[in-house]
């Protein structure tokens, strides 16, 4: 008897109720450095689950978060390795795609080694969007790439 491969597959994603956690937690770590940002979480396909944008928050962080959670959720890394990347030939054409966000912030989130979503950060430097995305994920019990 031959066995008939999937048609589909099963993908798991992070749920609504953690995307919220996530930038409640987010917020606070952002509140700590003293940063108004915008948090974004989206699932594995890069749809957004979550959103935030703070009071003082330039309007602007708001899509550069979205698209550094997006990017990171594509690709499983956080966004900030992207410049490097890119100078390769081979991967440089991702340079034009217009979501592709190679500044720091932007975290895969990964639950017992599986990318559940992304989370991307906007708002202060690319280190203070690094820092306030790691203290979250971290808070979270998500693991940090």
């Amino acid at each position: 008897m031959t066995s008939t491969p999937a048609k589909s597959v099963s993908t798991p994603n992070i749920s609504c109720g953690a995307a919220l956690e996530l930038i409640a937690a987010a917020r606070a770590a952002a509140k700590r450095l003293g940063v108004d940002m915008a948090v974004a979480v989206t699932d594995t396909g890069g749809h957004l689950r979550a959103f935030e944008r703070a009071d003082h928050a330039p309007f602007l962080v708001a899509e550069v978060a979205i698209n550094k959670a997006w990017t990171a959720a594509s690709f499983g890394r956080p966004t900030h390795v992207w410049n490097e990347i890119v100078q390769s030939p081979e991967v440089s054409p991702l340079n034009h795609h217009p979501r592709m966000t190679a500044l720091g912030g932007g975290y895969p989130v990964v639950e017992n080694g599986q990318v559940i979503g992304g989370l991307g950060l906007s708002g202060g430097s690319s280190a203070q969007d690094q820092q306030a995305a790691e203290e979250a994920l971290r808070e979270m019990g998500f693991e940090v790439k």
